[in-house]
Order: structure tokens, then sequence, then C-alpha cells
């Protein structure tokens, strides 16, 4: 199933936020390739689609606090990881999203 994904087709439920983590450099300074293996995971990504929110006790929406395009810190571990095209994204709730990060 997840081949027939698109990005465009998702869209997370509740307050679910979509997030591609920033791809590291693949390659020094000096032009040597790093191998993926021994490449760094960054711990900041963008978020790419958002759910509506979550009701609290009165009934009432909350919605998420990132949206489609901004920049976030993520947290080392947890997500659920989402294939897409061919690539990875993840999916966490917006309570674990540790920042917005303000260019």
């Amino acid at each position: 199933m997840s081949s027939l994904l698109k990005l465009n087709s998702i869209k997370p439920l509740f307050d679910r936020v979509l997030v591609q983590r920033a791809k590291a450099a693949s390659k020094t300074a000096s032009g040597i390739y790093i191998p993926e293996k021994n490449q760094d995971k960054l711990a900041f990504g963008t978020v790419v689609a958002n759910g509506p929110g979550i009701k609290n006790d009165k009934g009432e929406l909350v919605p998420t606090i990132v949206k489609k395009g901004d920049k976030v810190l993520l947290p080392s571990f947890g997500g659920s990881p989402v294939k897409i095209d061919g690539e990875e994204y993840l999916l966490f709730s917006d309570k674990e999203i540790l920042a917005k990060i303000d260019e």
C-alpha cells in the first residue's frame, strides 16, 4: 500500500502532524561523500501536513500549534515513520513537537 501513497493524499487526523526530517549533508565541505548510514539524523524538519486539532473537555476544537511549512525541532526518538513516494516522513502528535523554529 505504501507505494500507492501520494503526499497530497495524506490528511493527518486529530492533532497529528506529518513532518519531513531535514536531510543531513551527504558530503563534506571538501567534497568527500559521507555514506548514508554514517550521516547524522537531524533533529529538525518541516511540517508538510497537519490535522485540524483535538477537542478539549468542553467539546471545543483546539487546533494544532504548528502548520504546513513551519520548521520544527523534533525529539530524538518517537514519531511513526511513513514512506510516501519513496521518501520517509514522520507522523507526530502535536504535543510531541518540541519547538517551532522562527527564521
